[in-house]
């Protein structure tokens, strides 16, 4: 098959969910394309997908209308994996290939921003918004066609954001009007929303599948049935999702589904990951199961961030779902795997209700403040995965300065330094448990 998609992510999510679909497209005869996976960091990820030749293997599995469900399917959608880091020049020739057509981008919430130290010269600029200008004017200088850039990173207007910081680099690195032009009207930067609860290598029972399948592999990746893809735009024609079957959603606005899923879902996950972390629980199933734990998650979810949003039978919903499908028997989702990133994922995903709570009731939501006490007790006595820049200023300065760093969570969050520092003293003083407890008194 053709290499067609060009996709900035080699992580598990990207993996269960839309190399998935294409995966499937193929399979059905209503697509002829292949991924080529670039790495936006210099990860060994890139050496696993190409020892394989891209082929692994995804486990789905848990309720999907009401019954339940264990499909293993093996993924052959990808083509290879390039690692710009370690073969610049061999990225820059994807742009050569008239065939490409789609771009796909997961690089978390922290991916698309804009570096001003990044240079054209560089190989590759650090930034995931840069590497995309060093390709797109490359595609541009060839005389090629345009994409359809589909950024699946958690942050509003994704896709827009994306756009306007392609556009800062070529004004900053001086590549000309007509290659700005270019940039605007022969791509379309579509704003996205995904959620599928994707959990992973599944290391407790690896062994068990690889016996089944006759290989080890190290891609082995697992995922909820559920899957909900919003996409702003109509590309149908040219990637025919909703006719395979899948749960894809073409849209003049995807934001309110994005908030609905960021704040519901993905909120109620950055709230309870570190008071589940510092109760010494592993997993989200582990956490529902857990009486003081699954209260916690239901007053952060139903008290404050439930009422923050509009008073839908949508939204009442889909907040009902996301409590079955964290309970999920057949998902092991680690909470290690969900603190990833934590800082910008908090900004992201609570801080916006935060906000909202503030402005209308003029007052802290206490449960949604302990949990950033939580956060910042446990990125400051534990190893944790995040900006280096960010894990060194929690770790290294006192409260105050921590919540009214502007470049932390982007704004001053010294509001909360009451209600955060008492959640801290009483974690340290009457333990993890009691705390909890206070924090929905």
């Amino acid at each position: 098959m053709k290499e067609t998609i060009l996709q900035f992510g080699t992580g598990n999510f990207l993996r269960g969910f839309t190399d998935y679909f294409i995966d499937t497209l193929n399979k059905k005869g209503l697509y002829d394309g292949k991924i080529i996976v670039v790495s936006p960091t210099n990860s060994k990820t890139v050496e696993k997908i190409n020892a394989r030749n891209g082929r692994y293997n995804l486990i789905l599995r848990g309720i999907d209308n009401g019954n339940e469900i264990c499909k293993r399917t093996e993924i052959n959608s990808i083509s290879r994996a390039v690692n710009p880091y370690s073969d610049f020049d061999s990225f820059l020739s994807l742009a050569k290939n008239p065939d490409l057509h789609f771009i796909i981008s997961n690089t978390t919430e922290a991916g698309i921003c804009f570096d001003n130290t990044c240079k054209i010269t560089d190989r590759p600029a650090s930034s995931f918004p840069a590497k995309l200008t060093q390709f797109l004017y490359e595609r541009y200088k060839n005389g090629l066609n345009g994409f359809v850039i589909l950024a699946c990173e958690l942050i509003d207007n994704n896709g827009k954001e994306l756009e306007k910081c392609v556009v800062k680099y070529a004004e900053k690195w001086q590549l000309g009007n007509d290659f700005i032009t270019w940039a605007k009207n022969e791509n379309s930067f579509c704003n996205t929303l995904v959620d599928r609860i994707v959990t992973g290598y599944p290391t407790d029972e690896a062994d068990k599948v690889f016996d089944e399948i006759g290989y080890r592999d190290e891609l082995l990746d697992t995922a909820e049935p559920y899957h909900l893809w919003v996409i702003e735009g109509d590309f149908e024609n040219e990637l025919p999702l909703q006719k395979a079957g899948f749960n894809v959603v073409w849209t003049d606005d995807a934001l309110p589904y994005k908030k609905m899923k960021v704040r519901i879902l993905n909120g109620s996950h950055t709230s309870l990951v570190f008071p589940s972390l510092l109760c010494g629980v592993e997993t989200v199933g582990e956490s529902l199961k857990d009486e003081q734990l699954n209260a916690f998650l239901s007053t952060c979810l139903f008290d404050y961030i439930l009422p923050m949003l509009d008073n839908t039978d949508e939204n009442r919903q889909f907040a009902n779902a996301v409590l079955e499908r964290f309970a999920n028997p057949n998902i092991r989702h680690l909470w290690k795997s969900i603190s990833l990133n934590s800082v910008s994922k908090f900004t992201a995903r609570v801080l916006p209700t935060v906000n909202d709570y503030i402005d209308i009731n003029k007052s802290v939501p206490k449960p949604l403040a302990f949990s950033l006490a939580c956060l910042i007790e446990y990125y400051k006595t534990n190893d944790v995965q995040d900006d280096k820049w960010a894990v060194d200023y929690i770790k290294n300065n006192d409260i105050k300065s921590i919540l009214s760093s502007t470049n932390l969570w982007g704004q001053d969050l010294s509001t909360l330094s009451e209600l955060v520092n008492e959640s801290i003293e009483r974690i340290n003083r009457d333990g993890i448990r009691e705390a909890i407890k206070w924090s929905m008194s």
